[in-house]
């Protein structure tokens, strides 16, 4: 059920009011035809399943891509020159991705299916006076639920009775402790989820308890059917990867067709008449192949295997990617948005400190003396069942405080033997106690622990040393101030307190048990930081990535995590954390300009973190955000890479991801950030090598074209862009990452895969491959080993095919690092490179040296004159480029 904006939000109101609302029976529940009628005006208490689109509708889609439309025409081109077999292949790379694309939209429906599958199968409902057990999906507004320890909500409702009811809600608002539900109305206004202490909500977990509420709103009506909204309604954020990609396809296509119109203008006007005689044909295929030659078709194949390799690598190092793109992205990552509990925390209660005899200690510290009394209360006052494999079932709370005593070796076995539960009193949120009381020698004990302030009201002694002694108001005093002090640090503090008695109460009641105690102590809680975190921030901040805590906790407890993790250096003040509700009071405007204010985001809701992450990238940041609850879904989706929880993470967070990580490791998002680095890095070596060999192509045919020289046939083009494009530039794709990587700033939303110098590099070095090219060949017509002028031009234009493949195989060299040294990054670390070029190599020389395919390829038999001048040329290109990446280096040094 829905506020309508009229009506106080529901949290304020009374049960009464609530009964009035949904006109509902407390008492008997409703009439089996009303919530019939009910079911038919409201629907299933569903969420709505999400729009399908078949199969073949998919398939379709992937054809949109402008890079994908200009592969199709130039496989269509290749098939009409009778290049079939490169049509085949520019058709078999187009319809991997496209299967690949398919594969990819069928994982991303899965988030909200998640979601469906998360809901309560069955409820006890009460209808027509009569407790029943009721299908969830039959649930209408108005219907009374019983709710148990161990039940899931089956749908968002008001509380109307309460005995000590928990709730675990850390998946909606990532609080990693059960809140504590009452059922009176509340006063706050604009009140985060976790502090709607009457209300329970869909899919959250009972853990404690029990109660009964009224359904308020079912199906897409809920919490967590807002979420659904939300993630069906958010678009998939485009990675830099494929706008990059996108970009540098259509300028890529509009250069190569200008090129080659004005290739085919200028041969129809320099180039003779040809023995057919049929200029126009000739030259109408001479462009064709240049444009096809032109055109890298084997880049999105090439991308697809650099980033499957990447991702490979990722999964050796707990990170598992669901979209290939989002490797890449990972590297341009500029602020990480990630989620507290569960992520940079352990998500598990842990004894942290122990105050005894006016002393704060360290829990690892063990336990003597008075401590021994305190670990023994921790114990006894204590409802954790242990089942037979050894797991803790119960409150967090409460299974942390046996874990301290089973980390200080006590036998609680005996303890238990020795002193069993005979009577309690169970927890009460309003008066913050709980006591058991247990047979203790002759007499019987009294045990209580609860909040530290309501404690010390009822205490009028305490235990110093192991001797009872007078509680003054000193004593109080100091132990109110360590109270506070531990929950300025964040710590969720429990104090300990007992007495004897000669025999159990008659009536337990807590004004006439739970008090006259003795003071034992008190201990801190926290759900402490992941130990590899805080290095793991440092190292981020060193790669110059940011690091944002956004959590729906406490203000108090988020600042001091983020503190002990890095998060909050020491010159920042409590001015950049800010809450839900602070938030809410800033338009966009004022929050977009003062966003990189804000460090870390506490007691937010789900539209928060939406917010956030779009606030950082409309300011041009690439944002990668980290979640494990249904809460982080949206935010995940809408961030440029969504990294989910793969142990603790509910599988909504995982659907609505890019990435997983199977060890809950935040330091594993670092690695991930290296990888990625490199996968960019290797993917801006093929486009270098691709992009400069196929301006040495278009550079060659276009000058001989205009000087009138033979021209390289398509055959030779086509043959030449198979055997060197293919294998050396999937090979670069598999360099090892360059020393200094995570040193380098992150390259950002704005830069493409030509920044960073990158492109003036292409075009140089396409320039000194086509002019050695030519030079060959001007150097082979104007000094001929064969007097004949046909057999001249025919070694000539053979000496021209083989330097012209030959030397982007010695350039591919040249690629493993833009700037550095090839002697630097290492000449023959990759083995895989070194074998693609010898096959490569071969495959090129076998088409000039073997007796039959001369004729097909139209190539000579060469001297080894000849070879050795082709050899020379072609290896020139390395020591041109060394020289010249020398001074680059020296310049920007100077800089």
């Amino acid at each position: 059920m829905h506020d309508d904006g009229i009506q106080k939000p529901l949290y304020q109101r009374t049960t009464q009011e609530v009964e009035s609302d949904l006109k509902a029976d407390i008492v008997n529940g409703l009439t089996g035809s009303d919530a019939e009628q009910r079911l038919e005006e409201i629907g299933p208490n569903q969420l709505k399943a999400t729009k399908k689109t078949t199969l073949f509708q998919k398939f379709l889609n992937q054809f949109k891509d402008f890079m994908i439309v200009v592969l199709l025409v130039a496989a269509l081109i290749a098939g009409l020159t009778g290049e079939v077999a490169d049509a085949l292949i520019i058709l078999a790379v187009v319809i991997l991705n496209a299967v690949f694309g398919v594969y990819q939209e069928a994982k991303a429906d899965e988030a909200i299916e998640a979601l469906q599958k998360m809901s309560a199968p069955n409820a006890n409902v009460r209808r027509d006076g009569v407790i029943m057990t009721l299908p969830a999906s039959e649930l209408v507004p108005g219907d009374i639920v019983a709710l148990e320890a161990g039940d899931v909500i089956p749908a968002d409702m008001r509380l109307l009775e309460s005995a000590s009811l928990k709730i675990e809600e850390a998946a909606l608002t990532g609080e990693s402790v059960p809140v504590e539900k009452q059922t009176r109305a509340l006063t706050g206004t604009d009140l985060p989820l976790g502090d709607r202490t009457n209300l329970a909500f869909m899919n959250s977990n009972v853990t404690y308890g029990r109660g009964l509420g009224i359904i308020t709103g079912t199906g897409m009506s809920t919490e967590v059917g807002h979420i659904a909204g939300m993630l069906e309604s958010t678009e998939a954020t485009k990675t830099p990867l494929q706008v990059n990609l996108s970009k540098l396809g259509k300028s890529l296509t509009y250069l190569i067709l200008i090129i080659a119109v004005v290739v085919f203008i200028v041969g129809m006007l320099r180039t003779p008449e040809t023995a057919s005689g049929n200029r126009l044909v000739d030259m109408l295929l001479t462009a064709i192949s240049l444009a096809v030659a032109a055109i890298p078709e084997g880049l999105p194949a090439i991308v697809t295997i650099t980033l499957a390799l990447g991702t490979n690598q990722l999964a050796k190092k707990h990170a598992l990617m669901r979209k290939l793109p989002a490797v890449e992205t990972l590297g341009s990552t500029q602020i990480i948005g990630s989620d507290k509990t569960g992520t940079l925390t352990q998500n598990k209660m842990t004894v942290e400190k122990y105050y005894v005899d006016q002393n704060l200690i360290d829990a690892p510290t063990p336990v003597t003396g008075s401590a021994e009394q305190l670990a023994d209360l921790m114990a006894l006052n204590n409802d954790t069942k242990i089942n037979t494999d050894g797991d803790k079932l119960g409150d967090p709370t409460e299974t942390a405080l046996i874990t301290f005593n089973e980390s200080q070796h006590r036998n609680l076995k005996q303890l238990f033997e020795n002193n069993p539960r005979v009577a309690e009193i169970p927890f009460d949120s309003e008066r913050k106690l709980m006591t058991t009381i247990h047979p203790h020698v002759d007499q019987f004990m009294i045990t209580v622990k609860g909040a530290p302030d309501e404690l010390l009201r009822r205490t009028t002694h305490r235990l110093d040393h192991d001797q009872t002694v007078m509680m003054e108001i000193a004593d109080k005093d100091a132990i109110g101030a360590v109270n506070v002090a531990m929950a300025q640090d964040a710590l969720r503090v429990l104090g300990f307190a007992y007495k004897l008695v000669d025999e159990i109460p008659t009536k337990l009641e807590s004004d006439l048990v739970e008090n006259d105690l003795i003071f034992v102590g008190m201990i801190g809680m926290i759900d402490p930081e992941r130990p590899e975190v805080a290095g793991a921030v440092a190292e981020a901040k060193k790669a110059g990535i940011r690091t944002l805590m956004i959590t729906g906790d406490h203000k108090i407890t988020a600042e001091a995590i983020s503190r002990r993790l890095g998060i909050l250096s020491s010159e920042q003040g409590s001015d950049a954390v800010i809450t839900g509700r602070e938030l809410d009071q800033l338009d966009d405007a004022t929050f977009k300009a003062r966003v990189s204010q804000y460090s870390v985001y506490a007691r937010v809701a789900p539209e928060h973190k939406v917010r956030i992450v779009k606030a950082w990238q409309s300011q041009g940041q690439v944002v990668a955000m980290t979640g494990d609850g249904v809460n982080d879904a949206p935010a995940l989706k809408t961030a440029d890479i969504g990294v989910a929880m793969g142990i603790t993470g509910t599988e909504v967070s995982k659907g609505a991801a890019d990435m997983v990580l199977a060890d809950d490791n935040f330091a594993t998002i670092v690695n991930a950030v290296e990888e990625g680095r490199k996968v960019f890095s290797n993917i801006q070596k093929s486009i270098q090598y691709l992009l400069s060999a196929n301006l040495g192509e278009v550079l060659t045919l276009f000058v001989m074209t205009i000087m009138g020289w033979n021209i390289l046939a398509p055959v030779h083009i086509l043959w030449i862009n198979l055997v060197t494009d293919t294998l050396p530039a999937i090979a670069l794709g598999m360099e090892p990452v360059e020393p200094g990587i995570m040193e380098r700033k992150p390259r950002g939303r704005n830069s493409d895969f030509l920044s960073n110098g990158l492109g003036s590099t292409i075009i140089y070095q396409g320039l000194i491959e086509g002019l050695i090219t030519l030079g060959v060949y001007w150097y082979a017509i104007n000094f001929p080993v064969h007097a004949s002028v046909g057999a001249a031009h025919a070694d000539a234009l053979t000496m021209a095919f083989a330097t012209l493949g030959l030397i982007q195989l010695f350039h591919a060299f040249n690629t493993k690092s833009i700037y550095q040294s090839i002697f630097t990054v290492g000449v023959f670390k990759n083995k895989t490179f070194n074998w693609a070029i010898v096959i490569a190599a071969l495959a090129l020389a076998v088409t000039i040296v073997m007796p039959g395919l001369n004729d097909i390829f139209h190539v000579t038999h060469l001297d080894w004159h000849q070879w050795l001048l082709v050899l020379g040329s072609s290896l020139a290109i390395v020591p041109i480029v060394e020289i010249i990446k020398f001074i680059q280096r020296r310049s920007m040094h100077k800089q």
